[in-house]
C-alpha cells in the first residue's frame, strides 16, 4: 500500500527548504542521504505517516532513497521464539539497505529491534560486521532529526493540546525522551502537556495484547485516563504500533482524544 503512495507522493514536496539554514548549523549541501525503513504497520495501515516522514525529511534537504523490496525486519517473529525463521527475515532486510548510509524509521520499536538484537541473530557469523554497520547506522526519525541533523524546529503549525506517549521502543530500546518533546515544543500553536504515566506502556506489546488481553486492557486504560486527565485534544507518539493500540480503545469508548502520530503533526502547515 505505501509503495504505490511512494511511487507518486514525494515528487510533490520540495527537495530543499530555506527553514534548513534556519534550524541547523549544517549547510545544506553536507545534508546526507536517507534510506527509509518503513514498518510493516506503516506499510498496510498508516501509508500517509510514511508520506509525512519523507516530507519532513526532505523539507530538512535530505536525499530521501527508498528501496521498495524491502520487508519486516523480523521482530515479530523473534518476539514469538522462532529466531530462526527472524533470521532469514533479517538477513534480507541487511541486504536491503546500504550499511554506509543512514537509515531511518518512523518507530522506535523496530529500529531498537535492529539496533539491539541483531547482534544476537548474527553474532560470530559472516554477516557480522554488515550487521553492526547497519545497527549503527540505523535511527528512528525524531532521533534522526534531533540528534544527527541537530534540527529541533521544522516550521509546523498544529493548533491544540497534545500530550506526548513515551513508547517502550523508543524509550526504552532507544534512549528517546527529550528529542520528540523538543520537536513538539516548536510546533506553532500546538500546547505541549505532560502525563502523569507518559512512560507507562500502552499495552501493546505485539503478541502480548493477544496473548493477555485482559492486562493489556487494563494498561490502555490507564494510559488513555491519564492522557485524558490533562485536557488533551491528542496524544502523539513515535510508534503506529502503540497508535494502533489507543486508537482502537479510544474508538471504542468513543472517547473525545485522538492518536497521531508526530511525523503527521510536524508535516502540518
Amino acid at each position: 500500500m505505501w509503495k504505490t503512495h511512494f511511487a507518486t507522493g514525494p515528487a510533490n514536496f520540495p527537495k530543499t527548504h530555506d527553514l534548513c539554514a534556519k534550524t541547523s548549523s549544517k549547510p545544506e549541501n553536507t545534508m546526507p542521504a536517507v534510506q527509509l525503513f518503513i514498518p510493516c504497520f506503516v506499510d498496510q495501515l498508516y501509508p500517509e505517516t510514511g508520506m509525512n516522514m519523507v516530507k519532513v525529511l526532505e523539507m530538512a534537504g535530505c536525499e530521501v532513497k527508498y528501496n521498495t523490496n524491502q520487508t519486516c525486519c523480523g521482530q515479530p517473529a523473534f518476539n514469538a521464539g522462532f529466531r530462526t525463521e527472524a533470521k532469514t527475515v533479517a538477513q534480507k532486510f541487511l541486504g536491503d539497505f546500504q550499511a554506509n548510509e543512514y537509515i531511518v524509521g518512523p518507530s522506535g520499536s523496530c529500529t531498537g529491534f535492529v539496533r539491539n538484537f541483531y547482534d544476537k541473530l548474527f553474532n560470530n557469523s559472516a554477516d557480522h560486521n554488515l550487521c553492526n554497520n547497519v545497527r549503527g547506522n540505523i535511527f528512528e526519525f525524531t532521533e534522526f532529526l534531533t540528534e544527527v541533523l541537530g534540527i529541533t524546529d521544522l516550521g509546523a503549525t498544529f493548533p491544540g493540546k497534545a500530550t506526548y506517549h513515551d513508547s517502550c521502543g523508543a524509550l526504552r530500546e532507544c534512549g528517546i525522551k527529550a528529542g520528540p518533546r523538543k520537536l513538539l515544543s516548536a510546533v506553532r500553536g500546538l500546547e505541549l502537556v505532560e502525563m502523569a504515566e507518559c512512560e507507562t506502556c500502552c499495552g501493546f506489546g505485539g503478541t502480548f495484547a493477544v496473548k493477555y488481553e485482559g492486562i493489556s486492557m487494563g494498561m490502555v486504560q490507564t494510559k488513555i485516563k491519564s492522557a485524558m486527565d490533562t485536557g488533551a485534544e491528542y496524544i502523539v507518539t513515535t510508534d503506529v504500533s502503540c497508535m494502533m493500540h489507543m486508537q482502537g480503545y479510544i474508538q471504542e469508548k468513543n472517547l473525545p482524544i485522538r492518536m497521531v502520530h508526530i511525523a503527521d503533526v510536524l508535516a502540518s502547515r
